[in-house]
């Protein structure tokens, strides 16, 4: 067959196809809109922003800034692809300093929704408004001259409904947007930021002086007052920001956020980095959590590596991870406070890292774990369950709410296996006779053990009834904590958790599971978020579940330091043996040692050893 004869099978895309392939890179969701847009607004030097949302963002966004407004000559050139303000040449690419540069943003945002632009400059004696739809733009209109722009994206993926249908629930959605805006306040704190969803304002952080005032308020004094300082400074690289102290480490990983010349990323190197600098100050099974902001020469950056600039990469990454693994060390007050490794320094750009540590003040110390003080009786009102009193055992066949409604009390003596209680060692480990052995019980375990069988029971049965406290407590959150939180409400309720809104971001918890007294709400509210972020990667209901029962086991049982009569131990231990003398609490720690008559015999040589 002649060549000339033969049908082209590559075709040249229509440009609204293009547009919305590019789309599908750029907008992911409705957070990626809102990021775009915030970025954008940033760049024009906005220092009051508002970020209206309505139904998780696919009925309206809406961004308001009070930057230098787009002339009525460049509107309509905005919205066209590649289109850009903030380059020039390919040379331009080497030292990016802007949030945005690609010019992509409008016009994928467009090609998929309907948008409204209202803008003026400051030298505009009338503004400019531009409508378009799926990235078709109609005439241009007349405006007030209000300086800034404001953009409204609505109905989102109107024309791709393929791409809806995978979004996730409203609030899911909406929860993705809140994280987005509180990435741009960390980043930039002078500027005022202010998030409403369906009328509700959700976040308002007016500008403040420093990074610390606005991590404080994005994350409140919950993670602040739990963080150290950390500062480095070497060859063009400087780090500041806050990381958990490893005594307050938890499970969570959140916050652990990153911003290199105020751009939010992720980088391997930087987080391998900050794990090393930890070391072995963290304890197993425990996540640094951090909010910490990297300087760099923009030109040693490389910032076009993902089409949504959530990558970067650097030029010199062993002297980022030295800098970072260094800056984390001396922050923990380690020794190391030497140059870099494999450099020499030859001159003011080439000096050692310069540190500087602080732990409310004080330089960090770590002389052993903290214990609760010992509580010494019993003299609160008796209308009111104390954090530490121990409930009386109910039918081990029954649920385990037979104590739900005692008040605070002792042990009671019942009819039991052979126990012979002896004390206390340092008010947190029972020494006992239990049956032929002798046994050291973890006071603390060993209940929290207890009570974890019995709520699961109770779980089993679905039947775990709630009592309500006496006052509601109100807890103080971050928005994307109340909102993880509110979220998992109906799910907790199962669990005896009573848990409602309290403002714009606390929440209010009215009722724990019978049974556990008075609990301290601001420590369960927080192990409880670090439970619950992990609800969707638990392959059943079962192991969803599981984790939150531990920790109400675990703030409902009798603490280390709390002193304790006989009768209160052998109730206790009494307990524990009818649960099946389990070796370890839910959370894996060992409950008790323990040596058999035999052992004991062998010890004190009284039989051979074989």
């Amino acid at each position: 067959m002649p060549a000339a004869s033969c049908t082209a099978k590559i075709q040249v895309l229509p440009d609204d196809v293009i547009s919305r392939i590019a789309a599908g890179e750029v907008v992911e969701r409705p957070a990626a809109v809102v990021k775009e847009l915030l970025e954008n607004s940033l760049d024009a030097g906005g220092l009051h922003i508002t970020i209206d949302v309505k139904d998780g963002g696919l009925a309206l966004i809406r961004v308001t800034d009070d930057g230098e407004g787009i002339s009525r000559a460049d509107l309509p050139r905005a919205f066209e692809r590649h289109a850009t303000s903030k380059l020039r040449s390919d040379r331009d690419l080497a030292s990016v300093t802007t949030m945005g540069f690609r010019g992509e943003a409008l016009p994928s945002i467009a090609s998929v929704s309907h948008v409204l632009v209202t803008t003026s400059t400051r030298q505009d004696t009338v503004g400019a408004q531009l409508t378009l739809i799926a990235g078709a733009g109609s005439a241009m209109l007349d405006a007030p001259a209000v300086p800034g722009t404001r953009i409204e994206v609505s109905n989102l993926f109107f024309n791709q409904p393929a791409r809806k249908k995978f979004l996730k629930t409203t609030t899911t959605e909406f929860s993705h947007i809140n994280h987005v805006v509180q990435l741009a306040s960390l980043a930039w704190p002078s500027v005022h930021f202010r998030l409403t969803h369906n009328g509700q304002e959700i976040l308002n952080y007016p500008a403040v002086a420093s990074d610390r005032d606005r991590i404080l308020q994005v994350y409140r004094p919950a993670f602040l007052d739990k963080t150290i300082e950390v500062r480095g400074r070497a060859g063009g690289l400087s780090i500041r920001g806050v990381m958990v102290d490893p005594v307050h480490a938890r499970s969570s990983k959140m916050p652990q956020e990153l911003f290199v010349n105020r751009r939010p990323v992720r980088n391997a190197t930087v987080f391998h980095a900050v794990m090393d600098g930890y070391g072995s100050f963290l304890p197993k099974g425990s996540h640094p959590t951090f909010v910490l902001f990297l300087d760099i020469e923009p030109d040693r950056l490389d910032v076009n590596v993902h089409p949504t600039k959530k990558e970067v990469r650097f030029a010199d990454t062993e002297s980022l991870h030295q800098l970072v693994r260094q800056s984390v060390r001396h922050a923990l007050g380690g020794s190391e406070r030497t140059a870099m490794v494999g450099r020499t320094p030859a001159g003011p750009s080439e000096r050692a890292p310069e540190f500087v540590s602080t732990v409310g003040g004080e330089a960090p110390s770590f002389q052993g774990s903290h214990q609760a003080a010992p509580i010494s009786g019993f003299t609160r009102d008796s209308r009111i369950p104390s954090h530490d009193a121990v409930p009386r055992s109910g039918s081990i066949e029954g649920s385990q709410l037979a104590f739900a409604h005692e008040a605070v009390a002792d042990y009671q003596r019942t009819e039991k296996p052979h126990i012979v209680p002896f004390g206390q060692i340092r008010r947190t480990y029972l020494v006992a006779q239990v049956g032929e052995e002798l046994q050291v019980i973890d006071q603390h375990t060993a209940h929290e053990r207890v009570l974890f069988q019995r709520l699961w029971r109770g779980w089993q049965s679905r039947n775990i009834p709630s009592q309500p406290l006496l006052i509601p407590e109100p807890i103080e959150l971050s928005s994307t904590q109340s909102s993880l939180l509110l979220k998992r409400v109906d799910d907790l309720e199962k669990l005896g958790l009573l848990i409602e809104p309290f403002g714009a971001t606390a929440v209010a918890i009215r009722g724990v599971p019978v049974g556990l007294g008075k609990v301290d709400v601001p420590a369960l509210v927080q192990d409880l978020l670090d439970d619950v972020t992990e609800w969707d990667k638990a392959p059943s209901l079962d192991l969803q579940v599981q984790p939150v029962l531990a920790s109400l086991a675990c703030h409902g049982a009798v603490r280390a330091g709390r002193t304790m009569a006989l009768p209160e131990i052998q109730q206790l231990i009494q307990d524990w043996v009818e649960e099946g003398l389990i070796t370890t609490c839910p959370h894996g720690r060992r409950t008790a040692f323990r040596l058999s008559t035999d052992e004991l015999a062998k010890l004190f040589g009284r039989v051979g050893w074989t």
